[in-house]
């Protein structure tokens, strides 16, 4: 496999293209971000972190009969990934009550939610990536009523998977982010990445092992992405 030309540059990743049309070259880099990416950093080390915990985690998922973008890790910073054509949706989904979630409803960060709870955002930096509901969604063409119901039904059933993963290694899944895309046939498979960038993850003492040692200062996030991938390594 034969790395080509930059095709895109994100907040924390880098896609080439590949002398197979069909597979990008996925480099991971040293940068943190928050606040829809006005804040930045380089933090030495998150990029490798990163592309390892979820190269695990697709691994695990695709075991599982999930179908996802993930091809193989190539590096401690690269990975191959199938083409596709990112549908401009995050799908959140929220097992308790934190973040944005709790401050917009007024609800104590901790809170279990009796039923998981699907979001929609509109993937749009120059909005600021705003929450939608089903009827923004095909209004603005992003999907169908099957799709939509699709996108809803399978975060659902990844849901179960990833809760069963982290509570492993004895972390709470409280909220995650997935984003999801077209092969060229039109098919709707996962992808982007999943990790403590995109998931938001409880110790059994409360204590953030994921992104939000970065956004609210309250922890070195290299030592905590460290500890994560540390503990799936050994299962």
């Amino acid at each position: 496999m034969e790395k080509g030309a930059l095709l895109y540059e994100g907040k924390a990743k880098k896609l080439y293209v590949t002398d197979d049309q069909e597979v990008l070259w996925v480099e991971y880099c040293d940068q943190a971000t928050a606040l829809n990416g006005l804040r930045k950093e380089k933090i030495n080390g998150k990029g490798e972190l990163n592309n390892q915990i979820t190269s695990l985690i697709f691994e695990k998922l695709n075991a599982e009969g999930v179908t996802t973008h993930f091809i193989k890790k190539i590096s401690k910073t690269e990975q191959l990934n199938k083409k596709v054509s990112i549908i401009p949706l995050e799908v959140v989904l929220r097992n308790v009550a934190a973040g944005s979630f709790s401050k917009r409803f007024g609800i104590e960060e901790g809170k279990i939610l009796s039923d998981p709870i699907v979001e929609f955002y509109y993937k749009n930096d120059d909005l600021d990536d705003p929450f939608i509901n089903d009827e923004h969604v095909k209004f603005l063409g992003i999907a169908t009523d099957e799709e939509l119901a699709f996108l809803k039904d399978e975060t659902r059933r990844i849901n179960i998977l990833l809760k069963n993963i982290w509570s492993e290694i004895g972390l709470t899944l409280v909220d995650f982010k997935l984003e999801f895309g077209h092969l060229e046939d039109g098919t709707i498979i996962l992808a982007d990445e999943i990790s403590p960038d995109t998931s938001r993850l409880w110790n059994a003492e409360g204590n953030h092992m994921d992104k939000d040692v970065f956004r609210r200062n309250i922890g070195d996030l290299i030592t905590v992405y460290t500890e994560v991938l540390s503990k799936l390594e050994a299962i």
